[in-house]
């Protein structure tokens, strides 16, 4: 088999501070020796969330089997995603902003036509409906855990409690046409066609526009983790990956 070097594009802050964590949880569980160090570990965490590697190439790549490399990739995504806060804790910091805005994305995962619970018909194919709640920098302050793409977006936002978090809370929300009645503190454009619109509802949508389109940074970020491009593990894993890079996207912020 043929190696190469390759590179990642996070910094060396990512591989510190995930390296640190697995030293605490090995200390925890009281492990006494592993094949690689709690750093090499946190190499191949980072090259499987940020590169989307499969475990036969990681394996390759360190020289460890391939369930080696399935335990060393699971303990460091729970590690992380146990790090992510909650939704009350980016409420809290969500109330220190002029507003938010809500969005609701579609994660591609390899499912068959008979898996009817995962398939969108907005987006036509199989995924899991993850909600997301941006500042106004367009940083993501909050991922939601994965549900199955057939739930539209308001029924996620509402199934998560994150449209009454807000309104408990007074957050603005900007949020796209699939919020329409959601009520609280949700802010959504005027449905109908252009031309039925008045044109005071037209600018209104517009500057709505331009609002919600700093969420997309958000959701731009997020794709920038190549794993979340097409997710090939069980539907399980997603919740937990999800809120893994959550975690290392806050830490670059933080």
């Amino acid at each position: 088999m043929l190696v190469y070097p390759s590179a990642i594009d996070l910094s060396s802050s990512h591989l510190r501070f995930l390296a640190r964590e697995l030293v605490v949880r090995r200390r925890e569980t009281g492990t006494r020796w592993r094949r690689l160090s709690a750093g090499r570990q946190a190499l191949v965490v980072l090259a499987h969330l940020r590169c989307g590697d499969t475990y036969a190439r990681l394996a390759a790549g360190f020289a460890i089997g391939i369930a080696t490399v399935c335990r060393y990739v699971h303990e460091g995504i729970d590690v992380l995603a146990a790090l992510a806060p909650t939704l009350q804790q980016a409420v809290q910091t969500a109330a220190g902003k002029a507003f938010v805005i809500l969005d609701g994305t579609l994660l591609p995962i390899d499912r068959v036509a008979a898996d009817r619970p995962y398939y969108s018909g907005k987006h036509k194919r199989h995924g899991m409906n993850v909600q997301v709640v941006t500042d106004p920098a367009g940083r993501i302050v909050w991922a939601s855990p994965a549900l199955p793409g057939t739930v539209h977006d308001i029924k996620a936002a509402r199934t998560h409690g994150i449209i009454d978090a807000l309104a408990t809370a007074g957050v603005t929300c900007w949020a796209d046409k699939g919020y329409q009645g959601a009520g609280g503190t949700v802010r959504v454009p005027y449905r109908g066609r252009r031309k039925n619109l008045s044109h005071g509802q037209r600018a209104v949508n517009r500057a709505h526009a331009k609002i919600r389109a700093i969420g997309e940074r958000a959701m731009a970020t997020l794709k920038n983790w190549r794993l979340l491009r097409k997710l090939r593990c069980s539907t399980t894993r997603i919740t937990p990956t999800v809120h893994a890079i959550l975690t290392l996207n806050l830490h670059t912020h933080s």
